[in-house]
């Protein structure tokens, strides 16, 4: 990877994760629900400027919600939609983080498709 690619994904990153910022009690209150009731334990949401045909949407771009759709999704939706190959389900089981301390995120934008794992209580 090139320098300025980095350099583009630490921006892409902090922004993204200060845009995120007011969603995150909710996702986080989702993710637990989501595991709570053994839909799946391993949770994922969906960002995305654009509408998806992913999972269940939780909240709906524009005005005070901000520019992002998000939706509540699962690995097994994604493996089920070819999104993640069945043959790779166990390398991203292996790469999940903890639910109780991150909120995996799918971010969908004109960076393209990218997982991140982001602390569910952010500093600031």
């Amino acid at each position: 990877m090139k320098q300025e690619d980095e350099i583009t994904n630490v921006e892409y990153f902090l922004t993204l994760r200060e845009e995120i910022k007011p969603y995150l009690e909710l996702i986080g209150k989702a993710s637990d629900k989501i595991r709570e009731e053994k839909v799946s334990k391993y949770p994922v949401f969906v960002i995305s400027q654009e509408e998806v045909s992913m999972g269940i949407k939780l909240v709906k771009k524009g005005g005070r919600s901000g520019k992002w759709n998000v939706f509540a999704s699962t690995l097994e939706e994604f493996v089920s939609k070819n999104l993640i190959h069945e043959n790779r389900a166990q390398n991203f089981i292996e790469t999940y983080k903890d639910p109780e301390t991150y909120i995996c995120i799918f971010s969908l934008s004109e960076l393209g498709a990218k997982f991140l794992f982001l602390p569910r209580q952010l500093e600031g």
